[in-house]
């Protein structure tokens, strides 16, 4: 089986070896309603309620969303609008008192049957925690039993600089195993493959020791070095040989893809009752003194994450949520820890300086490089006279926004950022 195209990039994986630390409780807490695909989370508490860690303080509106609980014991000093990335929210903001008391409502779920470890899933408050942020209890509904015929997970961790799913692998292995076998019971799945990069032979090398531990058919994928082999789509083909149709879901070729991040919060949760409160982030770039990674209470600053780790080496002009390929910049360091946030790539002015844009040569190595077999450079024309209809015909709303294309682009054309703003005019956004 051939493996789908991308990229080699750079790793810069300084804090591959590094333990992570856990940070103090900061002094308040910022805590956005909207930290998952779907409709904010509603407030259910108001100014001057008391919280503990644990707690719920915000519930879904909708089908397609996940609780979202307090990382802080505390009391709400406000509920504020807050800029993040994708638009203000409502956002509980919590003084706290330093003492983490745990809610009552902490305690391990009882499970007996598929819903009933569907409803704890939910409750866990779990999004997809590889950067994409889909619900998991959404993920793991299936209409029958058996449509899910493979759990595909995302060891991979291709983005340059980020190393928190690898110490989640090689640290938290038994966490993981647990959260696969109760999936795996409960969702009906029978083959389970795990994708890991062949730069990250410790990972590897665990999960093939403790192989005997998972009760379902289970293999150790190895794949290529290559960006962006953790895509939901590039990662099910490298690893089963099935293609996800434009338009279509994993489970509509039998896989559910799930990060093992993911998959470690769900095995402690089954075990202890304590939804995703916290998260292990991974501080890196140009402009860090001192690179690491942090387990953060959810809603910490960016400021104080870093000056947990010694703080900025340069000015910061570029703070990205996520690594260099396909993460988000961030409009301030005020900006909270997230659930789906696995890291902080911060870049000093040498680094964060676009190049300029030339004209195109027609080389095509956007072509030849995308995972999915577009064509960035004739997106790009259609884009520029908005001919709708050619930009359908060339399939723009299945690209994955990985960034390929501009990397290798010799003309420096920011070609992911039209792909973008393609995607929304075919769909009329």
């Amino acid at each position: 089986m051939r493996h789908l195209k991308g990229v080699k990039v750079p790793h810069f994986k300084h804090t591959t070896h590094q333990e992570p630390v856990k940070m103090p409780v900061p002094p308040v807490v910022k805590i956005p309603m909207a930290m998952h695909i779907g409709a904010p989370c509603k407030p259910i508490v108001e100014v001057g309620d008391e919280v503990k860690v644990g707690q719920k303080i915000g519930e879904p509106a909708g089908f397609v969303g996940a609780p979202i609980h307090s990382s802080v014991s505390g009391k709400v000093t406000s509920i504020e609008k807050l800029q993040l990335f994708n638009g203000r929210f409502d956002t509980v903001v919590i003084e706290a008192d330093g003492a983490q008391t745990v809610s009552e409502e902490v305690v391990p779920p009882q499970i007996n049957d598929t819903e009933s470890f569907l409803k704890a899933v939910r409750e866990s408050g779990l999004v997809g925690l590889g950067g994409a942020g889909f619900p998991t209890s959404v993920k793991l509904t299936v209409k029958e039993p058996g449509d899910a015929e493979i759990l595909v997970i995302n060891g991979a961790e291709c983005e340059p600089y980020l190393t928190s799913d690898y110490t989640t692998m090689t640290e938290d292995t038994g966490h993981i195993i647990s959260a696969i076998n109760a999936v795996c019971k409960y969702i009906g799945i029978k083959k389970v493959i795990i994708g890991i990069e062949n730069n990250k032979p410790e990972a590897i090398e665990t999960f093939r020791k403790r192989a005997s531990e998972i009760e379902a058919d289970f293999m150790v994928k190895i794949l290529p070095s290559m960006y962006p082999q953790g895509a939901e789509k590039v990662l099910i083909y490298n690893c089963t040989g099935r293609v996800v149709p434009a338009g279509k879901l994993p489970l509509d070729v039998g896989c559910i893809v799930m990060n093992v991040t993911t998959l470690e919060v769900l095995g402690k949760y089954l075990e202890t009752g304590m939804p995703l409160v916290e998260k292990c982030v991974t501080v890196d770039g140009s402009a860090v003194k001192n690179p690491g990674k942090v387990i953060a209470p959810i809603g910490t600053s960016i400021r104080e994450v870093v000056e947990f780790t010694g703080g900025y080496k340069e000015t910061p002009k570029k703070i990205l949520m996520g690594g260099p390929m396909m993460g988000m910049a961030v409009p301030s360091d005020e900006n909270p820890v997230v659930k789906n946030n696995n890291g902080f790539t911060i870049f000093n002015e040498k680094d964060a300086v676009q190049p300029e844009e030339t004209e195109c040569i027609n080389c095509g190595r956007c072509v030849a490089t995308c995972p999915l077999r577009l064509m960035p450079n004739r997106i790009a024309r259609a884009y520029k006279i908005k001919d709708v209809d050619a930009l359908k015909e060339l399939d723009v709303t299945t690209c994955m926004e990985c960034g390929c294309c501009s990397y290798v682009c010799p003309a420096k054309k920011d070609l992911v950022g039209t792909n973008k703003l393609s995607k929304a005019l075919v769909l009329g956004k």
